[in-house]
């Protein structure tokens, strides 16, 4: 029987049947005790993973899940795949050190080789690559830290709904209030419009909404009287990932370069989550034909292990020895599984089955959409797909986009993980349904996430539908989700 053929809360509980989930319950308990408030995924999913395996995770009581998480987005190969594996035992068993700060290993070396061939060749021609911290964020801080030593500036260009982390640098890049609200100011940065389309921020969307986008860059930067001071660099994200999935038109990316290298302004892609086959390429920056000035890149780079660094063209490395540093930049496991994990995906052409698996789904998902309202857009790029909820009984916007419906998109996650599915929320007000499939997934598994999907979808529709009906307001969203549910089948 298949995979999909199974009901999702049969599948949800056949493994292991009659383990106690009482150790699980009290790692949670422990959890809540002892972890920080800042704690995030753990509040969406009470769960405790003992095993995991391609695409599936298995909780400490017994359940399994179809993890579209996938380490917001780290797990291009899925949970432990043998080649990774492989590379790390291997690696182990040479004897090789672990951790040698920046000094030269035969795994850096082999790493470096490996991450070159896959980058753009006119890109990789003339790049060098500094190893940071361990996260994506402290990459971001290095780029920063590299233009603004080689412009003599300090500002930078950053963009609505853009996320780059949680460092101070970084921060004052990102785009979401919440975050920021409660800290001082990291530095100048001027916000710029982002092109979305279903909430276009000039209220036209489409290719009009950004062309627009574009010129406002443009004439912003030569007004002597606009207040933007010559940055050192701009900051931008191919596909914005916590944004919401929102993936850039292609002439607005090569117009930001142009608007960029006409002004002297080196221009930053943040391909963090984009990376390593998940839009359908080895990198974002080859749909569109870019060239940057720098790509920051980590999560996938790493092999699950972490890992961030920051390429950037030779020009730029005008650093004293010193300039940034990171005792855990020299992590020999995460660059023998991230050299494996690099290849395999261009061997294997992953990048090019990611396109045609993602516009499989999103298509599917907007055949959906014609059957539930809830549904306002479905977008994205490749294996990085987005779904935004509404309400549907709210008032439109100039572009016809219902108001976003974060409270329902919680009953929805809610509603996936109790048909045995892990999908996390974003976009700007959290009512994005994010898929984040490693690029490893089956049509089985493609097929089985879009039947919980639709199902999560309908039922929680049908319960607010519900709701509203028994307060006698006969109004609601989403009619006919048994309706909806056969035409995703």
């Amino acid at each position: 029987m298949s995979l999909a053929a199974v009901p999702a809360q049969a599948q949800a509980t056949t493994a292991t049947q009659g383990r106690s989930p009482s150790s699980g319950e009290a790692v949670l308990r422990r959890q809540r005790v002892r972890e920080s408030a800042a704690r995030t995924y753990a509040r969406s999913f009470p769960i405790v993973p003992v095993r995991a395996n391609g695409m599936t995770v298995e909780g400490a009581d017994g359940r399994r899940y179809l993890d579209c998480l996938s380490g917001a987005g780290t797990l291009a190969l899925g949970h432990n795949h043998p080649v990774v594996l492989e590379a790390i035992r291997r690696t182990l068993d040479s004897g090789a050190p672990l951790h040698l700060l920046d000094l030269a290993t035969a795994e850096k070396d082999d790493f470096t080789t490996a991450l070159f061939e896959s980058l753009p060749a006119e890109f990789a021609a003339r790049a060098r690559i500094h190893f940071c911290g361990p996260a994506g964020t402290d990459a971001v801080e290095a780029a920063l830290k590299l233009m603004q030593t080689a412009t003599g500036r300090a500002g930078a260009l950053a963009f609505t709904g853009g996320y780059h982390g949680m460092t101070a640098g970084a921060l004052a890049l990102t785009g979401n209030v919440a975050v920021k609200e409660p800290l001082p100011s990291g530095g100048e940065v001027v916000r710029l419009p982002y092109p979305y389309g279903y909430r276009c921020p000039f209220g036209v969307g489409g290719e009009a909404g950004a062309d627009l986008a574009a010129t406002y860059v443009e004439r912003l930067l030569d007004d002597p009287s606009g207040g933007v001071v010559p940055p050192a660099a701009m900051v931008l994200e191919a596909v914005q990932g916590e944004g919401g999935v929102v993936p850039a038109p292609d002439g607005w990316l090569r117009a930001m370069r142009r608007i960029t290298a006409e002004r002297g302004i080196p221009l930053i892609v943040d391909e963090v989550q984009t990376g390593v086959g998940r839009t359908g390429a080895m990198w974002a920056v080859e749909h569109s034909g870019v060239v940057p000035d720098a790509m920051v890149l980590s999560k996938a780079i790493g092999g699950s292990l972490p890992l961030a660094v920051v390429v950037y063209r030779e020009d730029y490395d005008g650093w004293r020895p010193g300039a940034h540093t990171g005792t855990f930049r020299g992590n020999t496991l995460a660059m023998a599984a991230g050299a494996a994990t690099l290849r395999y995906v261009a061997a294997h052409g992953l990048a090019e089955r990611a396109a045609l698996v993602g516009e499989r789904m999103a298509g599917r998902l907007r055949d959906l959409a014609g059957e539930l309202p809830v549904i306002g857009d479905v977008r994205g790029r490749g294996l990085m797909i987005g779904v935004e909820l509404v309400d549907p009984t709210g008032a439109p916007d100039a572009c016809g986009a219902h108001p976003a419906d974060p409270a329902f998109a919680v009953r929805v996650r809610e509603a996936c993980l109790e048909r045995g599915l892990i999908v996390e929320l974003g976009g700007r007000h959290d009512a994005v349904l994010r898929l984040l499939p490693p690029l490893t997934i089956t049509d089985e598994q493609a097929a089985a996430v879009l039947d919980r999907l639709a199902d999560a979808i309908a039922s929680a529709s049908a319960a607010s539908v519900g709701s509203a009906g028994s307060a006698g307001s006969g109004q609601g969203r989403g009619a006919g989700s048994a309706a909806a549910v056969r035409g995703a089948e």
